[in-house]
């Protein structure tokens, strides 16, 4: 087993080097915490899949330091590349592109395109720019589990299976990139986050969104939509009743009987015995905390944890999508 290093804001450029000797260090981003490895050593790449738990199939967001390092990974950049990059970079929103000879199969899940971002946080913009080299960095969390939001959830599951965390603060924005797909005719939108479909329609008015009947070559070009995602160890169960007259419906539903019970959302939550209640001020604060929620809770030993659905504009979206696959569509 490997001794997991604690590593301070002061040690980037310990970081950096262990990054460029094939390691793997977690890093906060603004989204979620990331696991690095540096992208052209097929081994470190390997060994992330190998510690996460994670399919070969599931393609990683290779991480930028600087500009220069996109054509490292990825050629025939169309024009419109260029607008949406001088608009959301640094920012959660990756680019599906076609990668270079340079990006191994292990990198793309065995496709011809690379998935690209360059993060907006300052600790995970210097550690890139300290490796001197584009970083993979997928959710540094067991595949399946919900992703890390503080460093303490990185320990919590990879312990033992990484060479070194970072401590930063927890993570802004909560949830993944919006990932969009430029190497079709139409821009797609492959996976919701915190760039939403209205911003982009401003850079690109055509953008569409893949649906799950879209066809699997088209998912398969980013991560997090086909696999098993998000999932806390208690029964995740969505409320999507907006209003109701007398008893909420939930209060009735069986497979919260004689169970531990717990409550996220907006506004207040129905009339139960919950051992826990969290209602949120808002979407994005709601977004934020849903997955260290599910974390929490797992440690308190609750069974059942319902999630109100929310309106699908802004983050919203990405919120639902979230709460959708972590629940495997249990409403």
């Amino acid at each position: 087993m490997r001794i997991t290093q604690r590593l301070s804001i002061d040690d980037l450029g310990l970081a950096g080097e262990m990054l460029r000797r094939g390691q793997l260090v977690a890093f906060p981003t603004e989204t979620v915490y990331g696991l690095g490895a540096d992208a052209f050593q097929p081994e470190a790449v390997r060994n992330i899949y190998l510690a996460k738990g994670r399919p070969s199939d599931n393609p990683l967001i290779v991480h930028l330091g600087s500009f220069d390092q996109l054509t490292e990974v990825a050629m025939d950049l169309p024009a419109l590349a260029a607008r949406l990059i001088d608009r959301f970079w640094p920012g959660p929103l990756t680019l599906v592109l076609r990668k270079t000879d340079r990006v191994s199969d292990l990198v793309s899940g065995n496709l011809n395109t690379v998935a690209v971002r360059m993060p907006n946080h300052p600790i995970a913009l210097e550690l890139l720019q300290r490796a001197q080299t584009p970083v993979v960095a997928p959710s540094a969390n067991r595949s399946g589990r919900p992703s890390a939001t503080h460093w303490q959830s990185v320990l919590e599951d990879l312990e033992g299976r990484i060479d070194g965390v970072i401590l930063g603060e927890s993570t802004s924005i909560g949830l993944e990139s919006t990932v969009l797909d430029l190497t079709q005719s139409v821009p797609c939108i492959l996976r919701a986050g915190a760039i939403t479909a209205e911003e982009l329609r401003d850079v690109c008015p055509d953008v569409r969104h893949a649906s799950e009947t879209s066809h699997e070559n088209e998912l398969r070009k980013s991560p997090g939509t086909r696999h098993r995602h998000y999932q806390p160890t208690a029964m995740v169960l969505l409320d999507c009743a907006r209003t109701s007259h007398g008893a909420h419906p939930i209060t009735k539903d069986p497979r919260l009987l004689h169970k531990k019970i717990a409550w996220i959302g907006l506004g207040n939550p129905p009339a139960l015995d919950w051992l826990v209640m969290e209602p949120c001020s808002s979407v994005e604060v709601y977004a934020r905390r849903v997955y260290a929620f599910f974390r929490e809770m797992d440690h308190l030993g609750i069974e059942v944890i319902v999630c109100s659905l929310v309106d699908e504009a802004g983050i919203g979206l990405a919120l639902n999508d979230r709460l959708n696959r972590a629940a495997n569509d249990r409403i």
